[in-house]
């Protein structure tokens, strides 16, 4: 009996969280829905993803501390600063002034230094974030071999 109650809160639950999480087709626009090929989905293989999704939500990041115009303060100067190994969340061309680049982990970096760059384009490529001195920090691109200095936006 306790298995049937644990299992129908779990389900009461999971259904919650699923009805608050928007699904593919309200949160991708009609031309990013066909260019991913999601219109080639079934319904049932499409609720099968779209229930995935709401049960996988990036957690949501809570800073402590904000700068004097309200930034959030990500890594705090008594914290020591991790490097930041991910993915580009989509394609990469390269920079071009004040790039944001959007992480698969849900983080956004802000192109902090001036200047251009592109070297072909990248399909979800490999990044690494790392701590430099006076707080900044250095974005590698691995596949072009190319960095950047950014700043953690989000």
């Amino acid at each position: 009996m306790r298995r049937i109650v644990g299992l129908a809160l779990f389900l009461v639950a999971f259904a919650a969280v699923a009805a608050e999480t928007p699904s593919l087709e309200e949160r991708m626009s009609k031309d990013e829905f066909r260019a991913a090929g999601l219109e080639k989905l079934s319904p049932a293989e499409l609720k099968t993803l779209n229930d995935w999704l709401a049960g996988h939500q990036p957690t949501k990041i809570v800073t402590k501390e904000v700068t004097s115009d309200g930034r959030p303060v990500f890594y705090p100067s008594n914290v020591k600063a991790e490097p930041v190994s991910d993915r580009i969340n989509g394609s990469f061309s390269g920079w071009y002034g004040k790039t944001i680049f959007r992480l698969e982990n849900g983080q956004e970096w802000t192109q902090a230094e001036s200047g251009q760059f592109s070297n072909g384009k990248y399909d979800h490529p490999k990044v690494k974030i790392k701590p430099m001195l006076l707080g900044s920090w250095l974005m590698y691109v691995e596949p072009c071999g190319c960095s950047v200095r950014v700043e953690r936006t989000k």
